[in-house]
């Protein structure tokens, strides 16, 4: 077993330990404790395998090879949409739809599992829409001197 499996267990076992001393009022704090320590985890796993996937960045924060980006730095699209943020949503929708799945499907059955996920849907639609709305924007947009 590798130490992440190791640090995982421990963390597990220290949660149960502590649920023990501190009995079943705490549990639902101990437990979402515990999930969002393991969601860090595997937020962390999936953005270093995206980026070794992707190769090293260049000076803007997009992947080597891609292209100049629009203008200068901070010229065109915002911090908030950069190409890696737009990766960056689906994958974490989709570790941190199975939490979002228990619980849903734990309290709510079939039901609050179809609402949980028409949230999660919606959420990506939205921002897959806002994006094509902004690279079109900025298609229609007159060329300047650094495009």
């Amino acid at each position: 077993m590798d130490t992440r499996q190791d640090d995982l267990r421990r963390d597990l076992d220290a949660t149960l330990q502590a649920r023990k001393e501190l009995g079943k009022e705490y549990e639902s704090e101990l437990v979402d404790s515990f999930l969002s320590r393991l969601d860090a985890r595997l937020d962390a796993r999936v953005e270093r395998r995206v980026a070794e996937r992707l190769g090293p960045a260049d000076g803007y924060g997009h992947p080597a090879g891609a292209g100049r980006p629009y203008g200068p730095p901070g010229y065109g699209r915002g911090p908030h949409r950069s190409g890696r943020s737009a990766i960056r949503l689906p994958i974490v929708s989709l570790v941190l739809g199975i939490p979002l799945s228990g619980i849903a499907g734990g309290s709510g059955g079939f039901w609050g599992l179809l609402v949980c996920w028409g949230g999660i849907v919606g959420v990506n639609v939205s921002a897959a829409l806002a994006e094509r709305v902004e690279q079109r924007r900025h298609a229609d947009a007159p060329k300047s001197e650094w495009d």
